[in-house]
């Protein structure tokens, strides 16, 4: 199962308020790529397909399609404001390791 803080559903709430339609949902994914194997991918979504996992924090829904779930068992997604900049953050308990740079992992 994914998680997100209160503090990032309100931060993803916000982004799709000032969308053109509003989207019905974010979608979290693990794609390939980045020098450790995977990376994360967030996008709004107007329709969840029908073998989505779909989780709700509020009103807010998020789809997990069923290949990246695997990958995101355990997630917990923040939204962090500092002074090197503001972003989303996936706290995984089953990376193994990350690049340098921390856009991408390995299980």
């Amino acid at each position: 199962m994914v998680a997100l803080t209160a503090v990032a559903v309100d931060k993803v709430k916000e982004i799709m308020n000032q969308q053109n339609p509003i989207p019905v949902g974010l979608r979290v994914a693990v794609v390939g790529g980045g020098c450790s194997g995977f990376t994360y991918h967030m996008a709004f979504e107007n329709q969840a397909n029908e073998t989505d996992n779909i989780y709700e924090f509020g009103d807010l829904k998020v789809m997990v399609d069923q290949m990246s779930e695997m990958y995101l068992d355990g997630v917990e997604i923040d939204y962090v404001e500092s002074l090197e900049g503001a972003g989303f953050k996936f706290n995984n308990p089953n990376v193994r390791s990350t690049c340098g740079c921390g856009s991408s992992f390995s299980v």
